[in-house]
């Protein structure tokens, strides 16, 4: 077998996604053939190579994928130093799973976890075109102007956003209630383009990836994805490569 970046191996054996694998290794948690790497890039032959990470052993892992309803006050983490209730608590799978994307503590709705890498870096990457839909209940109303301006892309920080799906609920002059889908996945994005029109959220939840939607799934439930729901995520990412997200 040809040698291949370790990020890479760990990833494929559902350590964690790709960034958190290198994360890993940054901070000497891996050993290849007992000797800790601690810098990048690293190559390995896992079929001759003995790797661990905190002193276990990987081993290649059944690929599994679970779509979980989560609450607020659960976090979308691997590791939490503070010891708060993750995401990946709430599933008893026998394989190391992570999340693919985050809804920050506070975010409600729909999450998938994994052990597939290579669908994960997909489905997290905007070049695949895979919506993700939320609800929001923010303060005040919301004006026709300020829907518009969400629609064709917000500046923030680091990027203009891209253009966005905008459907009011409802709305009265203390409350408005706001169907918004994005094609991206910046760091609390949908939070802060609203508080670039002037409207700070109440509530926050993902009611959809994609055609997934939490229909029978209730709060803090969870459940394995069917053959062709695994299928429609795989075929929707199909045939483009994902070497610059890594």
């Amino acid at each position: 077998m040809a040698e291949q970046r370790l990020q890479k191996v760990l990833a494929a054996a559902g350590v964690d996604s790709r960034r958190k694998c290198e994360e890993l290794i940054l901070i000497g948690s891996v050993r290849v053939n007992r000797k800790v790497v601690d810098k990048l890039p690293v190559f390995v032959d896992p079929a001759k190579d003995i790797i661990t990470v905190d002193g276990k052993k990987i081993q290649a892992a059944q690929k599994v994928y679970f779509l979980l309803n989560k609450p607020r006050g659960v976090i979308c983490t691997s590791r939490d130093p503070q010891g708060r209730k993750k995401a990946i608590d709430i599933i008893h799978a026998s394989q190391r799973i992570f999340c693919v994307g985050r809804l920050d503590i506070d975010t409600s709705g729909l999450i998938i976890l994994t052990n597939d890498s290579e669908l994960a870096n997909r489905l997290t990457h905007p070049r695949y075109g895979l919506a993700k839909t939320y609800v929001i209940r923010v303060k005040g109303q919301i004006s026709g102007e300020a829907a518009e301006k969400l629609k064709k892309g917000i500046w923030l920080a680091e990027s203009k956003t891209g253009r966005a799906s905008v459907k009011i609920l409802k709305h009265s002059y203390k409350e408005s209630l706001i169907e918004i889908s994005i094609r991206q996945g910046l760091n609390r994005q949908i939070r802060r383009m609203l508080a670039r029109v002037g409207l700070p959220v109440k509530s926050l939840k993902r009611i959809r990836i994609g055609k997934l939607t939490p229909r029978g799934l209730g709060v803090g439930k969870f459940r394995t994805l069917t053959k062709a729901e695994v299928a429609y995520l795989k075929k929707t990412t199909a045939g483009k490569s994902d070497a610059k997200s890594l």
